[in-house]
């Protein structure tokens, strides 16, 4: 993506998003950080001088819109960044309606929402919309089901808009990242019960790379998805 860009990235607070943002903010372009809440969007744009916010609960995609109303959108947006989650493990059986919900809104239904709202800038800039999904989004395992079913789910989100979209220029990326040093992976090991070592895992720095490798890509192609496992 020659030149300076502007993106809108969810998650830039920590992980695998703060390190996206922190590379495009060093690059000098233009950044759009989403924030659950007015304090948490005082502290981005601290950490990232010149950038600007948006406010908005994605645990409560419903007033996405509301909120939005209030603010400031961006005429142009070269990209959009789903790289926020959430995770609760739990065994079927165990698992709760309220459970379900919070992932399924927070990893699926909202990045809809958002997508929905800026796809008229993304069709005029010919953007690019980037879907950080997850391993479990390929494959599920005991104790993950909700994880992995709002994964799923994102992943058929991902592939329809791609197919959507393609005539109006947008290209659609899924990434699906394995264990990644974070603190969501750290909340994994404390729900599994593990001792956490990151040096077992990728470094969010990387999977960044994966995703900048994704966005600069030149017009003459296009990655759909893109599979980062740790190397160790």
């Amino acid at each position: 993506m020659a030149g300076m860009a502007t993106h809108v990235i969810t998650g830039a607070g920590s992980g695998i998003g703060a390190a996206v943002a922190r590379r495009l903010h060093a690059r000098g372009d233009e950044l759009v950080l989403h924030a659950r809440d007015a304090g948490r969007a005082k502290e981005l744009a601290a950490e990232f001088p010149g950038a600007r916010t948006l406010v908005g609960d994605l645990a409560d995609p419903g007033r996405l819109s509301w909120a939005f109303s209030h603010q400031t959108l961006p005429d142009r947006v070269d990209s959009l960044l789903h790289i926020a989650g959430v995770v609760d493990l739990g065994e079927v059986g165990d698992l709760t309606p309220k459970a379900w919900r919070h992932q399924l809104d927070v990893n699926l239904v909202a990045p809809a929402e958002l997508t929905r709202h800026f796809l008229p800038q993304l069709r005029a800039a010919r953007g690019h919309v980037i879907f950080v999904n997850s391993g479990a989004g390929l494959s599920a395992n005991a104790g993950w089901s909700a994880y992995a079913a709002s994964k799923h789910g994102l992943k058929a989100l991902a592939d329809s808009l791609r197919q959507e979209e393609h005539a109006n220029g947008v290209r659609v990326t899924s990434v699906y990242p394995g264990r990644t040093a974070s603190p969501m992976q750290i909340k994994v090991h404390q729900q599994e019960g593990k001792e956490y070592d990151a040096a077992k895992w990728i470094d969010a720095e990387s999977v960044a790379t994966t995703i900048l490798m994704a966005l600069d890509l030149p017009r003459d192609a296009e990655v759909n998805d893109l599979t980062v496992r740790p190397g160790r």
